[in-house]
């Protein structure tokens, strides 16, 4: 069986950009790196070349891994999801319970979280433990830096934009 990859429609979209940039520039700019190095001569002692070599397996290894992510995506619009509960695509917004603060995340797939935008990944410990929750439910999570004890406050929509 297939594993899916939740994602949302940015996300699909911002994956899409970068394999297209890979296979329509990048790919060809390597290959004419790895031409003009040739040209040097001999290949043993040739920086460049095996420098473009190494780019160009780092390319097409990109490629491949965009192939496939982009081939398991479930596509979420994150705009119409349910906020009864906890779900990927929704934003919750946490209170933490040793601080006082409020924290508020987007759940999203691995792919596309980045806690500095204000998102984190559904398999993450945080994301996780948030899964499924309501408004009112207490949250314990195991972090990187101890155990911390949140409570859900509102859960909401992000309209795609």
């Amino acid at each position: 069986m297939v594993e899916r990859i939740p994602m949302s429609i940015q996300g699909n979209q911002k994956l899409r950009e970068e394999l297209e940039q890979l296979e329509r520039v990048e790919r060809h700019v390597v290959v004419k790196a790895i031409e003009v190095a040739r040209e040097h001569g001999d290949l043993k002692e040739n920086a460049e070349y095996h420098a473009a070599k190494e780019r160009q397996g780092m390319i097409e290894g990109r490629i491949m891994e965009l192939k496939d992510k982009l081939g398991r995506a479930e596509v979420i619009d994150c705009s119409k999801v349910s906020t009864d509960r906890a779900v990927f695509g929704t934003v919750v917004t946490l209170m933490d319970m040793d601080t006082d603060e409020e924290i508020t995340y987007q759940l999203l797939g691995p792919e596309e979280s980045d806690v500095k935008k204000g998102s984190i990944s559904v398999l993450s410990p945080l994301g996780k433990s948030i899964l499924a929750k309501e408004p009112g439910d207490e949250v314990i999570a195991k972090t990187p830096g101890g155990v911390r004890e949140f409570e859900i406050v509102e859960i909401t929509v992000r309209s795609e934009a």
